[in-house]
């Protein structure tokens, strides 16, 4: 059956995960703000969500229109064919937002499309109440400007959530950003990779599991695998294909921290990720930065006074780092930074700056090539 799928994603993480779900196969891929909509089956749906570097989940879109008032919500929520995926017994809460919309309640607009969600269940089933005892089913709604969308959720927990990292330092950075930092770096297993600032290690450990092309959901369950529209074989061929898809070959990832527990947390994190033997950990001061070849790049996540150090400690720490990788010519640096001074004290102006977001902190991923 054909879908109306969406991916929602950090900002600035369009372009990669448009170009993920295209190459996945997927039909009228488009890229909007925060999020990519497409059409697929649910074997692609299957296959988007085990695969996915990029997105926060997998959405089935099942109505969109005008809600300027609870009326026009209630109308657009019973309308939807919710019975399609919904069994009698499946548990449906909703949740959602609206902005710079009518109906700004999200209270009152999640008790609206339970109410409209319930009562064409009810008719559809012959029942009055439903048992609510079965299977998740996750409902959304987004209203923006008026119009607002409704989805089922068929991931469960998000993608960002590999299973690998139970363990962190204060700061960490979230898988999907991680992921996005290597591809925007055109890492794809060739040269030397390097993150001299690793804290738990998701970046060495996004970059091995991109050059090995493993799936990075390989390991975990999705909602939408306890649903009965969902075949067990659809998630079986998508796994069997997922690991057909792999890749195996010599690498060279190194990442380190000056903080010997940061360090060990990312060694056992790389071995959850089953790509610890790719990766060459060690404890080092990254303002002494040792090169291992003449050319490589840097992808890194340094601190820069959000949460760990302050500003001003923030800022040596990166005047101090950017004299040491400065006489490096041939390796490229890929630098996630929320402080606007990051060149001042870098020493240096990038030779491109992306705008990125960090959970809700506004960063620059400043690019030396």
């Amino acid at each position: 059956m054909e879908l109306d799928l969406c991916a929602p994603c950090l900002f600035g993480l369009e372009g990669p995960l448009k170009n993920e779900i295209a190459h996945l196969g997927c039909k009228n891929v488009r890229a909007e703000n925060g999020r990519v909509r497409f059409r697929g089956t649910e074997a692609d749906a299957a296959r988007v969500n085990l695969r996915s570097r990029f997105g926060e989940r997998v959405l089935i879109e099942l109505a969109r229109g005008q809600a300027a008032s609870f009326e026009e919500l209630f109308r657009l929520a019973e309308t939807a064919p919710w019975e399609a995926f919904i069994p009698q017994n499946g548990v449906f809460p909703v949740k959602g937002y609206a902005l710079n919309s009518a109906l700004h309640s999200v209270p009152d607009c999640q008790k609206i499309v339970k109410k409209a969600v319930s009562r064409r269940l009810g008719k559809r089933y012959g029942l009055t109440w439903l048992p609510e005892d079965g299977a998740l089913y996750q409902i959304q709604f987004a209203i923006l400007n008026d119009e607002a969308a409704l989805y089922l959720d068929t991931t469960g927990t998000g993608l960002h959530k590999r299973g690998y990292r139970p363990a962190q330092v204060a700061a960490p950075l979230r898988e999907t950003l991680a992921a996005a930092m290597v591809d925007i770096a055109g890492y794809r297993g060739k040269g030397d990779f390097c993150d001299p600032f690793c804290g738990s290690g998701t970046i060495a450990i996004e970059a091995a599991l991109a050059a090995k092309r493993r799936a990075p959901g390989l390991k975990r369950q999705f909602a939408a695998e306890r649903w009965p529209a969902f075949p067990a074989a659809v998630w079986r061929d998508a796994r069997e294909e997922a690991v057909l898809a792999e890749f195996s070959g010599t690498y060279h990832i190194f990442a380190s921290d000056v903080d010997p527990k940061a360090v060990a947390i990312a060694k056992a994190n790389a071995a959850r990720a089953g790509v610890d033997d790719i990766i060459r950990f060690a404890v080092a001061d990254a303002c002494a930065f040792d090169r291992r070849t003449e050319r490589g790049v840097i992808v890194t996540n340094p601190p820069y006074g959000e949460r760990l150090l302050d500003r001003p400690q923030a800022a040596a720490l990166m005047r101090r780092f950017g004299e040491a990788v400065r006489p490096l010519a041939g390796w490229s640096q890929y630098i996630l930074s929320a402080d606007e001074e990051f060149e001042r004290a870098y020493g240096r102006r990038a030779d491109k700056v992306r705008k990125l977001y960090n959970g809700m902190i506004k960063c620059g991923l400043y690019i030396y090539k």
